[in-house]
Parts: C-alpha cells; structure tokens; sequence
C-alpha cells in the first residue's frame, strides 16, 4: 500500500514521536509498504526524498517537508493541517502520489482514513480547568485545548474513520466523549535490544557518575512533558516527607520548570533535585536511576514506563495512565489509585526507597513484562487494521 502519515515531527527523544519511528519503519521494511511522511523535521529516522511516483515505487520511508509558521501553537497547528493537507494535493498533482491510506497519529488532519490516537484533548482540557490558572500562558493554552477539543469532535466522530488507541483506558475515553467503541487497541513496545537489564548495567557507574550521584543515593526518575500533567507537584511533596530518607530526584524534559524551580528553593532541595533536558540518548537517566515514578494525572500509555521497566526499574505509576491497564499491582509495578494524593504515593515511595528484596522483585517481573511488548508487534496490529481497510475497499 501507499500510505501517508502526518506527522508534525519526529524523533526518538519522545514518546508518540519515537512511536511513530517505530511503525513506520516497520511499515515500510517488513511490511513493504510505500511510506510518505509528510513532517516539518525528521531525526533518527532514515529516510529518501519523495520523487514523482505516478506507478508504484520500491518500499520505503519517503520525506516530504512541510513548511512550519512558527510561533505560538494556536496559529502554527491550524497553519499545520492546513499545508500538509496544500502539501499532498500538490504531490497528487504534479507528482502523481495517490494514496491509498492517510495515516495520522492524533489529528493532523480533517481528511485521514486511519487515526491512531496517542492523547485525549477533551480530558487534558477538563483537567486545565480545574486548575483555573491565570496569565497569558494559561489563557494561550486554554484556548489552544478548545481548539483541539473542537478537531477531536469534528474528526472522531466521521462515519467510516478508523480509530487505533494504544491503551485500554484511552478506548474507554473515545467511547465516553465520542461514542466510538469501535476503536483497535494497539499497545506501544520498547526496543528490548536497545532498553535492557544488561544495558543499564553496563551504563549504570559512568551515568551516575556524570550526573554526580554518589552511591548511597537512591536516584527517582520522572521523565516528560507537561510536568504538572506528569504529576512532579504531588511527588516534590512526596518527597519533602521523605527528606530524611537519601534520595535525589531527575527530572527529564523539555517543560519550563520556573514554577516549580520555585517550589524547590523553598523546600531547600536545590541540591537534591536536577532538571535535564530531554535527549536521544534516555537510556543514561534510567542507567543512573534507582526507581522509576509516573504519577500522571492523565496519559494514554506513558511509553516511558515500559522503558523502564526493561532496564529492571521498579515503578510506580498511575493508574490514569494507558500502561497500568497492562500491570498487576505488586507484582510487576506499584499502582497508584490517586495520583493527586501525596498520603498514597508517600506510602508507596517510601516502601521501594527503604525495601530492597521489594525493589528487586518489581524489577525482575517487570522486566519479563515489558519484554512482552514489542514494536513488532505494535506494527503486526497497525497492520492488521491497514489489511482489514484494503479488503472493505476491493
């Protein structure tokens, strides 16, 4: 098949990003599907320049870059969809690239065939206005959510689009807000010959040490975006109760941190609490860490996670998050009820930071659980709705 996907961007430095690296990769190299990837940037991929095509072409990743506006995100994302959308009729037009398949991962698109939804705006949006924020970020944001949430409702509901979501959790949100139980649950994988107990071993002395840790530290890890989304505000307060106890804490991403810099500096933890910038090599931060901490408000999956996991991490996560759906609570990974409550997480925090034989069981299991998810297996179940979409159309 010849497909497009629409991408704003991708790279391996975040989660739906590196997602959709993964699947398309395996689109084109197992599959044998032409793949054009319509995208402002690409890393970490490898990929051809797109020629005329008007017969079908050898398998492969082609790019097609499309212009980017710039500035704030409720001018750029409209901008987006509107010259990806310019950008492919062009291509029909003077290159002669029919498609037979517009691929989107979330809504990039008023005209896709196929979505793949990676987060529910309607439940972000909800969770923005409980927080009654002020100031022109708050505002700019508020309004780029109602943009969104308006996309989501005009796109989600289309008689005969097809819906793939990467959790159990996330089906359930597209059956409340759209009505659309009919949706493909197509899990994330992780790259086991990449995320290792073996590679985190190998890596663990000089990652700690270029972070500066000693070895008495217990590192906790939280990496991505969105930090209040991700839940740092109710883990610093965690661990303000848990001062006496000898951990430091790694903070990955590419959020503003000056909120919470501040929160810092009061409770005198500018020594025990680093902020990183989000980086292609992630393997160094779950390396260096001890335990691995999720308290998502909200997340389809959280890949970061099944990451973790496969370096033999012990982690806590919420249960808002897409993953949980997956785990067994004590066995494989510590769930967290309410990831609002700092009295729960303390509980369970403390637990891992003062329990070893405990730590090490988590690790093990979930190890052998997250070597259960794999890429190729996300792409066998992309593929699957991609041939069951062929063969309504012959």
């Amino acid at each position: 098949m010849r497909i497009a996907v629409l991408s704003p961007f991708v790279d391996r430095k975040h989660g739906t990003e590196r997602a959709v690296a993964e699947l398309i990769e395996r689109l084109a190299r197992q599959y044998g599907h032409e793949v054009y990837l319509y995208s402002h940037r690409v890393e970490d991929l490898q990929v051809s320049a797109l020629q005329s095509a008007t017969t079908k072409q050898s398998a492969g990743v082609f790019f097609r870059r499309v212009p980017r506006l710039g500035g704030p995100l409720l001018l750029d994302f409209p901008f987006w969809i509107a010259m990806n959308r310019a950008c492919r009729l062009w291509d029909r037009w003077r290159r002669g690239v029919r498609f037979d398949v517009v691929f989107s991962p979330g809504i990039n698109a008023l005209d896709a065939d196929l979505v793949q939804v990676h987060v529910v705006f309607q439940r972000l949006a909800e969770l923005q206005r409980q927080r009654k924020e002020s100031g022109l970020r708050a505002l700019h944001r508020a309004f780029y959510y109602e943009l969104l949430c308006f996309m989501e409702r005009r796109v989600y509901r289309k008689p005969g689009l097809r819906l793939a979501v990467v959790s159990p959790h996330t089906a359930k949100q597209m059956a409340e807000y759209f009505g659309r139980p009919d949706v493909q649950i197509t899990p994330y994988g992780v790259d086991l010959s990449h995320f290792s107990c073996a590679a985190r071993v190998a890596l663990r002395e000089g990652a700690r040490s270029n972070l500066h840790y000693s070895r008495e530290d217990l590192v906790v890890l939280l990496i991505g975006n969105d930090l209040r989304n991700k839940g740092l505000a109710v883990l610093l307060e965690t661990l303000e109760r848990l001062r006496e106890l000898p951990w430091k804490l790694c903070v990955v991403g590419s959020d503003a941190t000056a909120e919470f810099q501040d929160i810092i500096q009061r409770m005198n933890f500018e020594k025990r609490v680093h902020f990183c910038p989000q980086t292609s090599d992630i393997l160094s931060f779950y390396a260096a860490a001890d335990i691995y901490v999720a308290p998502s408000l909200e997340d389809s999956f959280n890949l970061p996670v099944l990451e973790a996991m496969a370096c033999g991490l012990p982690v806590i996560v919420s249960v808002k998050a897409g993953v949980s759906d997956f785990l067994t609570d004590g066995e494989d990974a510590m769930l967290l009820a309410e990831p609002t409550s700092a009295d729960a997480l303390e509980k369970i925090l403390a637990s891992l930071l003062q329990d070893r034989q405990l730590r090490d069981k988590l690790a093990g299991n979930g190890a052998a659980k997250a070597g259960t998810f794999t890429w190729d297996r996300h792409a066998e179940l992309v593929q699957e709705v991609l041939m069951s979409m062929q063969k309504r159309r012959l």
